[in-house]
């Protein structure tokens, strides 16, 4: 308490009583009018900054929140009105923005159905190399495993888009449609979505692990052993029983399980033809094994499905299974020796192939040219395809070979000789003539 003296009026205590302070006070009172307009501007200023954060759902609770805490007495009705009406002009909008036009969603479906179309037509086309024309058992095997898997995803994803665009229709937001039950989840829905998973996982994995470990055992006694050893861009196959070497083209007897060794000579690579079935990669200083026994004649194209290079898509292959006759016939003629040509211009390009440097790295049996870099070209004439299976074997695609090997196969270590036309006329000719 503080002492005053007395006759300090000017220091006296205010009165609540006095005139003065009782009209300030009444200045300063605000309204129950007032009151309401003040929250509506508030709350609507909150819900639109609320908005902008992506914060959709506090819409509902700010009016809930809204609806509660004004008092409820006929001089703030007014102000409920207004919260209201701007409570729902905000949530129209909102539902406006995120739900789209009746004539886009036709354009979005007319979009789907026109890829969906051009999907199947592509569908149509030639496939040579696919998995879905098995010629052995062992694609055969890998072919009826595919099938089942298939026909649970189709049937699983079937199953739940369904429900998935049964709930978004049947569920969807209404206009005026309150705040909706808060649940914490269903205990049997969340049992069956979890344990029908692991059933089906588990059925493929049952019927899955007896194709693997006999397709991972090894070959029969009987098999026929062919190496396969792969280079930076072409394949090489060996017949060590017949002491036959070739390049790019798989001969095999049908009927008669092959026995493939495969290795690498630089980098890894993968060996699959789709037709025979498995895909088994080769390394440089390990070896692989796959087995199979192919069941119908033909010719079957591959390629190596491992990343190994600038040319890796280039790295083709030909499976050609032949009758047991054939096959005999075809492994007898590579078993004897080179023919020299009679032709001058063959005979010239023998020579040339002699002095340019091509012995290096090829080897033609019965000749001097003893190179193991590139492919043998003992009886080169007699194959389909050149270059890694990238050209056919005729005279005009061995001269576009040989004029620039870079040029047609990317990364090729087969240097461009830089050889005028007349050498490239008598080395084609002689290369021609190797049958």
């Amino acid at each position: 308490m503080v002492a005053l003296a007395v006759g300090d009026c000017s220091r006296r205590l205010a009165d609540e009583h006095d005139p003065r302070l009782v009209e300030r006070a009444r200045t300063d009172r605000v309204g129950p009018g007032e009151i309401a307009s003040h929250l509506a501007r508030t709350t609507r200023h909150d819900l639109i900054c609320q908005r902008a954060q992506g914060v959709r759902l506090t819409l509902l609770r700010t009016r809930t929140y809204a609806q509660l805490r004004l008092p409820r007495r006929a001089s703030l009705a007014v102000g409920e009105k207004h919260v209201a009406r701007g409570l729902k002009r905000l949530i129209t909008n909102d539902l406006t923005q995120r739900w789209p036009a009746p004539s886009r969603v036709r354009r979005l479906f007319a979009v789907l159905a026109v890829a969906t179309a051009g999907l199947i037509a592509c569908a149509c086309s030639e496939t040579p190399q696919t998995a879905f024309n098995p010629r052995s058992e062992y694609a055969d095997d890998g072919l009826n495993l595919f099938i089942v898997v298939i026909w649970f995803g189709v049937i699983i994803g079937v199953l739940v888009e369904g429900v998935l665009i049964w709930a978004a229709i049947q569920y969807r937001r209404r206009p005026r449609d309150p705040l909706p039950p808060q649940i914490h989840g269903n205990t049997i829905i969340e049992i069956l979505w979890t344990t029908g998973p692991v059933i089906v996982v588990g059925y493929i994995l049952f019927i899955t692990l007896p194709v693997i470990f006999s397709t991972q055992a090894p070959a029969p006694p009987s098999s026929m052993d062919v190496e396969v050893i792969g280079h930076q861009f072409w394949w090489e196959f060996q017949y060590p029983d017949a002491n036959v070497v070739t390049a790019n083209e798989l001969h095999l007897p049908v009927g008669q399980t092959a026995n493939l060794i495969l290795q690498s000579d630089d980098v890894i690579h993968s060996f699959w033809i789709p037709a025979l079935g498995g895909k088994r990669d080769a390394f440089p200083g390990h070896t692989n094994f796959i087995w199979m026994t192919p069941n119908s004649t033909g010719e079957f194209p591959g390629q190596c499905y491992q990343l190994c290079g600038y040319s890796h898509g280039n790295m083709r292959e030909r499976a050609i299974i032949e009758s047991p006759t054939d096959f005999q016939a075809w492994l007898k003629s590579q078993q004897q020796p080179v023919v020299q040509p009679t032709d001058p211009t063959a005979v010239e390009g023998g020579q040339l192939f002699q002095t340019r440097g091509c012995a290096a790295c090829h080897a033609i049996n019965g000749t001097p040219a003893q190179g193991k870099v590139g492919p043998n070209l003992t009886h080169v004439a007699s194959r389909g395809v050149i270059a890694g299976s990238v050209l056919q074997n005729t005279t005009q695609d061995m001269r576009v070979w040989l004029k620039d090997p870079p040029g047609v196969k990317p990364g090729s270590i087969m240097p461009n000789l830089s050889l005028n036309d007349h050498e490239l006329d008598v080395l084609v000719a002689y290369l021609q003539s190797l049958k």
